[in-house]
């Protein structure tokens, strides 16, 4: 592992345990030659997972693309930022353990509704009409009534 100060290869492990989240290991390190300490985490490598776009193109999967959107529907809502992490995770360990190589981006969009519906309501609606691409006020409306009617 290289050190981020000083770039030189000659580090060492004087710590590891599992982090947080339980999904990864957490080390921490010291440069041999610098002196200085930093962490590092080491997370499982998965099956690389193809997303089925609507136009029926195929991507690799990137995590970035669901936390870009979770993070525009929650904007100026009282979501913090391990809330949104956690929903992440729980969205990334649900399309995993559906063992598919390949997933209709689709299933991944109702999946992060799911999780926003419990987490926030103005951020799963923020988040539906993007992805539902709601086309006028009363599709809008009728979206609203669902969650008012449970």
């Amino acid at each position: 592992m290289k050190c981020p100060f000083c770039s030189s290869e000659n580090t060492r492990v004087i710590d590891s345990r599992p982090a947080d989240d339980n999904c990864s290991i957490r080390r921490r390190r010291l440069c041999d030659d610098c002196g200085k300490r930093f962490t590092t985490y080491e997370k499982v490598e998965t099956i690389p997972l193809i997303v089925i776009k609507k136009d029926n193109s195929r991507e690799q999967y990137d995590r970035s693309k669901i936390e870009a959107g979770i993070l525009r529907a929650c904007h100026k809502r009282p979501v913090s930022v391990n809330q949104i992490n956690d929903l992440i995770d729980q969205v990334e360990t649900e399309i995993f353990n559906r063992e598919d190589k390949e997933l209709p981006s689709s299933v991944i969009g109702e999946i992060v509704m799911d999780k926003l519906k419990d987490l926030e309501a103005v951020a799963y609606v923020r988040f539906a009409s993007v992805y539902r691409e709601f086309k006028d006020v009363d599709t809008f409306m009728s979206e609203l009534k669902k969650m008012l009617d449970r």
